[in-house]
């Protein structure tokens, strides 16, 4: 799924509307109208790939995995916002409603993916097309609702009441109630992600534009994922932690970090273009100069210095800074301070930025940027993709969420742990527990996808962590590598409610579609 891939999704998305159900409003409204071309449709091999095909589809989204959800990441004590947003700053304070233009469209979109996996489910078990593409494309579809039901789970249910469950056995029905609680949808989203690996190919068996489909490794990932979020409700869930982190680990796929012996290269080298289908990404977002994600670019420079459309919207805070340890080779990699050395667009400069809000930029995601903007970077400022895959699920996300399932059911987790300290260039631990768990998480995953913010709610430190202001450098002249600073509130102390704010609020029009109530608080 790589760059010819993404030419067909658009192509394929005007295939797959033809021929599913469309719905009132949205499909968050839930109710079916018909569909109109099923007897032209879902005839040939070409009709079902170009059906899964639309499953990924908001891989070019920036409402989703552009910069959507990352607002909801944002919420952590790893970043403020950049920029003078109401919107955003309402998500990240906890005082807003869902209304807001930042976050409310990704529910229904969850759904969009959900509906089109279901209606895949539906017709392509009757077609005559050969075995392995049928398997595929229902794998994939398996995965992408079992994945949809994931983000819905993660975010906006818990004990008090799941999110609707829509399957191709009742997507004919007219009102879905939501479940008692979030637990039922983690059982949906287990028996999806079961059946996927069933039907789903190693990555091994990818080549070329398949690159990037959803694999057999991804689904034990998510099943991992998704356990890792249950185990808040039933602690006999850590067994399955560890159980499908070593599915990922023993499939033969040959997951592994990168390691070199090169910690100074070796985890920045993770974010490097060249490694966007590497032993470490399990499941990513498939990006390129014409479509993606456009997150590399929402962390740029806002105005990138006059040379290119940054946006400037997430920066580090000192807090974060200041909690890697001495001789992690992971501070350079993902954070620039005032007069870090680095190449910009195919020269050597020194970071300095006259619109950071913390005195930081990210550096994870800068490798497009190195060279001259027209190699790897959307001619589009206003659309600035890039070739650079942006992870969703990596190996060290597998080894350190195993490591917390061991730790969790009182067993040894070191072995684990250290493999990722060795990366990053740091001595080994004994008797690793859970605040060195948690130190090792948010080093090596901030400012990624695997969410900090949601790490803090799980872990019940969200409260403590917000309570605390942000803060950042200010520095005397923002023009100059060189310039001192002192250190300043870059973001007020937030109130962060457990009971209320431990969920996000479902957005207004999606529950007066769908006639379901709000989460209690919100």
């Amino acid at each position: 799924m790589n760059l010819r891939f993404n030419k067909y999704i658009a192509l394929a998305v005007i295939g797959l509307s033809m021929s599913t159900q469309s719905c009132n409003k949205s499909f968050t409204d839930l109710t079916p109208e018909g569909s109109i071309t099923d007897a032209n449709y879902w005839k040939s091999e070409t009709d079902a790939i170009f059906a899964a095909n639309g499953l990924y589809e908001h891989f070019s989204d920036d409402a989703m995995f552009g910069r959507g959800l990352f607002w909801y990441v944002n919420a952590s004590d790893d970043m403020v916002t950049g920029r003078t947003d109401a919107g955003s700053a309402a998500v990240r304070n906890f005082t807003a409603t869902g209304s807001e233009s930042r976050v409310n469209s990704m529910y229904k979109k969850f759904y969009q993916i959900i509906q089109r996996a279901n209606t895949i489910i539906s017709k392509v078990p009757a077609m005559e097309i050969g075995d392995e593409v049928k398997n595929r494309v229902l794998g994939e579809a398996y995965f992408m609702r079992g994945y949809a039901y994931f983000y819905l789970a993660q975010y906006y249910g818990d004990q008090r009441a799941g999110i609707p469950i829509v399957t191709e056995e009742n997507m004919q029905e007219l009102h879905f109630d939501r479940p008692a609680h979030v637990s039922e949808n983690f059982e949906q989203i287990q028996a999806d992600l079961l059946k996927a690996a069933e039907l789903l190919p190693l990555v091994t068996a990818y080549k070329g534009d398949d690159l990037g489909r959803a694999n057999k490794d991804a689904a034990f990932a998510y099943l991992a994922k998704t356990n890792l979020q249950w185990a808040r409700y039933d602690q006999s869930k850590w067994a399955e932690v560890v159980k499908y982190c070593d599915m990922v680990t023993n499939s033969g796929s040959g997951r592994a970090l990168i390691d070199t012996d090169n910690p100074a290269e070796d985890f920045a080298s993770v974010f490097y273009i060249q490694n966007n289908y590497s032993s470490e990404y399990i499941f990513s977002v498939v990006s390129n100069r014409t479509r993606g994600s456009i997150l590399p670019a929402v962390m740029f420079e806002n105005t990138g210095y006059g040379m290119y459309n940054g946006w400037g919207y997430f920066h580090p805070t000192l807090e974060l800074y200041n909690s890697f340890e001495k001789g992690d080779a992971r501070l350079k990699a993902t954070i620039l301070e005032f007069g870090d050395t680095y190449t910009l667009f195919g020269e050597e400069r020194k970071y300095y930025s006259s619109n950071s809000q913390t005195g930081f930029q990210f550096n994870k995601y800068m490798h497009p940027f190195r060279t001259p903007a027209s190699e790897h970077l959307n001619p589009n400022g206003d659309y600035p993709t890039s070739d650079l895959n942006i992870p969703l699920v990596r190996y060290a996300d597998i080894l350190l969420m195993k490591a917390e399932g061991l730790i969790q059911q009182g067993q040894n987790a070191d072995a684990l742990i250290n493999q990722v300290r060795d990366r990053a260039g740091l001595p080994d631990i004994q008797g690793a527990d859970m605040a060195d768990l948690k130190q090792e998480r948010r080093s090596e995953f901030a400012g990624e996808y695997t969410d900090r913010h949601s790490d803090l709610v799980r872990w019940g430190d969200a409260k403590a962590a917000y309570a605390k202001p942000a803060t950042g450098r200010q520095h005397v002249n923002k023009a100059d590598p060189e310039s001192d600073f002192t250190v300043f509130e870059a973001w007020p102390a937030r109130n962060f409610d457990p009971s209320i704010h431990h969920v996000w609020p479902i957005p207004p029009q999606d529950l007066s579609n769908a006639k379901i109530p709000q989460n209690e608080g919100w």
